[in-house]
């Protein structure tokens, strides 16, 4: 039978256009892959290497991997036991923008609270123009008490303080923008320079930042959740979207971490670590398609607990990416 002239047409669902990193990373539908920084193995305590790191990053981009991603540690914390890739995350955007053509660059996620919004503005958008806008920008409230007190910050008001800073970052890539904020009152007879490469950055939200879901469904370019259960995360996923289709909100991706620790066996079965677990390759596949088909869109891979991580990198490459980069 042939179908008639006449047949509705079926829309399908697209994420809004951004910047070149955001519409290289996410897809309606699909699941792409990434790295977290540092790209090295740390098991045995927080602080990394660093040995190669631009190397290992490059290797990533030369692979396929759509973005690397990193994160805001301003302190070693003990209780926290991860340094992070030590370095700043916006200097090292900076030095990223130079040392690479193509991956997106990813903050996962800068802690509004302990940062003023104008210098989180502007370091972004720097890095964004710097780098031919490849720029996606993770915010959240903080998680590590301790920083707080040494920035004489309140923990317990990072809340609204995330949403102030969030919204003072929003403004700042208007023209001459004028507000009034409890960051401070731009008067409209000055500007910051620069813009962001497409008129605005690409702000997605960490976790719930101390927000209600309707604040969370309501702002943000996409949402950067925890691992979790299947059956939960997809609820989730599910509650969040509907909730931004009842405000006119166009969909938006969701995103999460997962450590891996891969191993030869290609039938090895998964057992925990931290975030994540150690497991061969077929059932790292099994899981990357179940995200998918819950609406996950991409997934950032930390290499802490694996070992050969350039060995692991190629497998990936080989084995991998080529099912989701399509």
């Amino acid at each position: 039978m042939t179908q008639s002239k006449h047949s509705a047409s079926v829309e399908i669902p697209m994420f809004e256009s951004i910047n070149a990193g955001y519409d290289s990373v996410f897809t309606f539908g699909k699941l792409s892959l990434g790295l977290v920084a540092p790209v090295e193995q740390y098991a045995a305590g927080p602080v990394p290497a660093l040995e190669q790191h631009i190397e290992r990053i490059q290797l990533a981009e030369q692979l396929g991997f759509r973005a690397i991603w990193l994160r805001d540690v301003p302190f070693n914390v003990p209780a926290f036991g991860d340094a992070g890739q030590i370095f700043d995350p916006f200097v090292y955007l900076g030095l990223l923008a130079g040392q690479t053509k193509d991956i997106a660059l990813g903050v996962a996620s800068a802690i509004l609270p302990l940062r003023h919004p104008a210098h989180v503005a502007k370091a972004a958008a720097s890095a964004d123009v710097l780098s031919g806008g490849r720029v996606i920008l993770g915010v959240a409230s903080g998680d590590r008490p301790d920083e707080y007190p040494a920035m004489n910050v309140s923990f317990e008001d990072r809340g609204k303080s995330f949403r102030d800073s969030y919204a003072y970052i929003r403004r700042m890539s208007e023209p001459s923008a004028c507000f009034d904020n409890t960051f401070g009152q731009p008067q409209g007879d000055m500007d910051m320079l620069p813009k962001p490469s497409a008129g605005r950055l690409p702000l997605l939200i960490t976790g719930s930042s101390q927000q209600s879901p309707e604040w969370i469904a309501r702002h943000g370019d996409g949402w950067m959740l925890y691992p979790r259960s299947a059956d939960l995360q997809a609820g989730v996923i599910d509650s969040w979207r509907e909730r931004r289709k009842e405000l006119g909100r166009l969909p938006a991706p969701a995103m999460q971490p997962l450590y891996i620790d891969l191993v030869d066996d290609d039938d090895c079965p998964p057992t925990p670590i931290h975030l994540g677990f150690r497991t061969g390759v077929n059932y790292l596949m099994e899981y990357l398609q179940e995200v998918r088909q819950i609406g996950v869109n991409h997934v950032a891979l930390n290499l802490r607990f694996q070992s050969g991580v350039p060995t692991a990198m190629e497998r990936l490459a080989t084995e991998v990416l080529p099912h989701f980069h399509q």
